[in-house]
């Protein structure tokens, strides 16, 4: 399928969300940036930094504002008419340059910071990161296709917990399933392909010896990235949801869980 928006060859966007620059996260980003600066045109977003709002309201929908009807389509119309607020054109700008996307951010309540959630809710619009149409099955491209297809994405992840409590059988539930909402219905929703986690566990209370292996521990993953394979996820245009959006009954028969839906 084609591309909506080719990505430039050799370009990263890095989307950090952390209040302290002086933080665990603070480091990893900065000395990621640079580690990834080596064979990449890296552009930065720091949400907390460049005080990104991320409220998703009136000034996302252009001449539409008042009007009644659906929010994410309206949206979708704004960015087409070129009405999108300036602070979501500069982002759309970077991620659709970028081949390699990386979101870095403490886990919170289970889930990203406020400011990630917002900036997915007023970025990714309707027109620009999915929604036009599959000319074979006559439905919106979704889910391994859409606009921003032929990019991968890093998510790097701090947790205060221990592996074992965040883990499969832990009391916080499995580190991957909690991020499913990200890895697979923001990202591999438009088209973008995840890579396996980057976790730091313990980081409320890591020594700073800790905290110079995390740093080099992210630095060699990130070397290490061009030949690694991304987790990809069944597609719709597979088959495996043929007729329906959930998962065919003779697939992994029995089975609720998220894992169902990684490609085999």
């Amino acid at each position: 399928m084609p591309i909506l928006h080719p990505p430039t060859p050799g370009t990263a966007l890095w989307v950090t969300a952390h209040p302290r620059a002086g933080s665990l996260n603070g480091r990893l980003f900065r000395e990621g940036v640079e580690a990834l600066s080596a064979r990449y045109e890296v552009a930065t977003s720091d949400l907390y930094a460049q005080g990104f709002d991320p409220v998703f309201g009136s000034r996302d929908l252009g001449d539409l504002a008042d009007a009644p009807g659906n929010l994410a389509k309206q949206a979708g119309d704004a960015y087409a008419a070129g009405q999108l607020a300036g602070d979501v054109q500069e982002e759309q700008a970077k991620l659709a340059a970028a081949e390699l996307l990386v979101l870095q951010f403490p886990l919170w309540w289970y889930g990203p910071p406020a400011i990630l959630k917002g900036w997915f809710d007023r970025v990714l619009t309707d027109r620009f990161a999915y929604g036009d149409m599959d000319p074979e099955l006559g439905v919106p491209r979704r889910y391994g296709d859409g606009g921003l297809a032929g990019r991968r994405a890093l998510v790097v992840v701090t947790a205060g917990e221990d592996a074992r409590s965040i883990g499969p059988r832990g009391i916080s539930g499995d580190l991957d399933s909690l991020l499913f909402p990200i890895t697979h219905g923001v990202l591999w929703y438009v088209g973008i392909e995840p890579l396996a986690l980057h976790a730091v566990y313990d980081a409320d209370s890591l020594e700073p010896a800790d905290v110079d292996r995390e740093a080099k521990r992210l630095r060699e993953r990130l070397a290490g990235l061009d030949t690694e394979p991304a987790r990809r996820f069944r597609t719709l245009r597979d088959g495996d949801y043929r007729g329906t959006r959930a998962l065919r009954a003779d697939i992994l028969p029995g089975r609720t869980d998220f894992g169902i839906h990684v490609a085999p």
